[in-house]
């Protein structure tokens, strides 16, 4: 699979891995290799401030809410965090925040997860049959799509625990393990509500065209069943009406202001709806996801992607152009898919897939051009007041409530009220200047702004509210960045 690179290298990245005598062994040591580049990585992009309240501040103050024996009653959100996405997976994670309380137990597990996807990625192309060298090919495909990475590095989604267990499912249908199976399925479900439609689509494949019936009709079921209890019941009983699934409706506004709204529309004017899907946007989309296995596309190879359909449906009907990027989450239980149909690929082993030098290109290509490696210049954009920003958060009492701006949030979220600065996507979210006056440390970076949710005229009224309010003190000012706590 190396002999791309010189000769040296090669021989000895294949004598530290040695596939060839302990395939598992090798895979649990890439699999930590891995996770630490990725650990490395997104706790980098943390350091200088490059995440975000939206998700990565969300699921922090989550997490430490529920380790603190409180409910998590998201300061952000204004509402419950299962009444987001009924990520019941939060719950085990804050275990680890009361071994110690760190914002990086996230990111460590987030790596781990997206790394260990590697062992039943090769357990998988073993039981197909594939040799050594193929089966490399395919562990080198999972790890070079765009979207692993990309996952990685967007702050932290409880989905990506579901990655490895879609590959664990599928290894354990293909093998007629029960129990496994319907292990996997239940960490899937616990990760995010929507992810039971990927489930429901996996055991149409798996009843289909891998001749699983039992394990289809489970997934079948059982995908419904959690789709209809998380979306009719988890999530409104413990969100309340600010939680409704309505409120992501936003992002598919050009269709419609409410589900009913969408579904007249298709049934009377499915013009609409057909013009949306097969946009230019949605064309450059669909390229964006086949562009890096192009190589491994053929009508006897692309049944696996029927798994997919759900994922890309949603993403096609956006008007995000976030969902339809490979720089983001979005994708993420794409992947498993395109896994299994690299393995169905090389199992027929002709065309493309004979053609290293072309596979490889197309990998490393799509890796490059349209993974969050395209982002790595966001760290010299805000780089030059990091250290600022890191001084005044020192500065901030533990225990004070907050208002700050989106990416600092993620660094003060170990607290029960914590709110952001922003004109926000969502209306209900906006900062009611009359507010500000309850909060006991305000914390703003006037000079790195966003033009979606905080733009520079909007911050610098905030400045100027809390500059002119007796009732607060200047603490620190250093690079445009401004702390000011109120006064006892």
């Amino acid at each position: 699979m190396l002999d791309f690179l010189p000769t040296r290298i090669s021989t000895r990245v294949n004598k530290a891995l040695n596939f060839d005598s302990h395939p598992i062994g090798a895979a649990l040591r890439l699999t930590i290799v891995v996770s630490v580049i990725f650990f490395f990585t997104s706790s980098l992009k943390h350091a200088v401030f490059l995440s975000s309240a939206w998700d990565m501040g969300i699921f922090d103050q989550a997490v430490y809410l529920i380790s603190q024996g409180l409910a998590p009653i998201s300061s952000y959100m204004g509402f419950h965090v299962l009444g987001d996405h009924a990520a019941l997976i939060l719950y085990p994670l804050a275990l680890l925040y009361k071994i110690h309380v760190s914002t990086h137990w996230l990111f460590l597990t987030q790596a781990i997860a997206l790394a260990s996807g590697i062992i039943p990625t090769w357990k998988l192309a073993q039981h197909a049959g594939l040799t050594v060298s193929q089966s490399k090919w395919v562990v080198l495909t999972y790890l070079l799509y765009p979207v692993l990475f990309s996952a990685n590095q967007f702050h932290f989604h409880p989905e990506v625990f579901a990655i490895p267990a879609f590959l664990w499912a599928i290894w354990a249908a293909q093998t007629r393990k029960i129990w496994l199976f319907c292990a996997a399925i239940a960490l899937i479900l616990s990760c995010k509500a929507v992810l039971s439609l990927t489930v429901f689509s996996m055991g149409i494949w798996l009843w289909k065209f891998e001749h699983r019936r039992k394990y289809g009709l489970i997934a079948i079921v059982v995908g419904l069943a959690w789709f209809v209890i998380s979306t009719q019941m988890i999530i409104p009983f413990l969100g309340g009406n600010s939680a409704e699934i309505q409120r992501h409706l936003y992002r598919y506004g050009s269709l419609g202001n409410s589900f009913s709204e969408i579904a007249i529309k298709a049934v009377t004017q499915p013009w609409l709806v057909i013009e949306q899907v097969v946009s230019r946007a949605n064309i450059v989309y669909l390229l964006r996801l086949t562009a890096p296995i192009v190589w491994a596309l053929s009508p006897q190879s692309i049944a696996p992607l029927v798994g997919a359909i759900p994922c890309v449906f949603l993403n096609l009907l956006s008007d995000s152009s976030a969902q339809k990027s490979l720089a983001y989450q979005y994708s993420l239980p794409v992947l498993p898919f395109v896994v299994m149909t690299v393995i169905a690929a090389f199992k027929l082993d002709r065309g493309w897939v004979r053609k290293k030098r072309i596979v490889l290109l197309c990998l490393i290509t799509g890796f490059i051009l349209l993974s969050a490696v395209i982002k790595s210049g966001d760290y010299l954009r805000v780089i030059d007041n990091w250290q600022a920003k890191r001084e005044a958060v020192a500065l901030v009492p533990p225990s004070a409530s907050v208002l700050t701006v989106m990416d600092i949030a993620p660094h003060l979220s170990h607290r029960s009220k914590i709110t952001t600065a922003t004109v926000a996507f969502d209306a209900s979210k906006a900062l009611d200047f009359s507010t500000i006056p309850n909060y006991e440390a305000v914390l703003l970076d006037v000079r790195h702004t966003n033009d979606f949710t905080a733009p520079q005229e909007f911050l610098n009224q905030v400045l100027q509210t809390v500059q002119t309010d007796d009732r607060f003190n200047l603490k620190y000012q250093r690079d445009d960045v401004y702390l000011f706590l109120r006064k006892f």
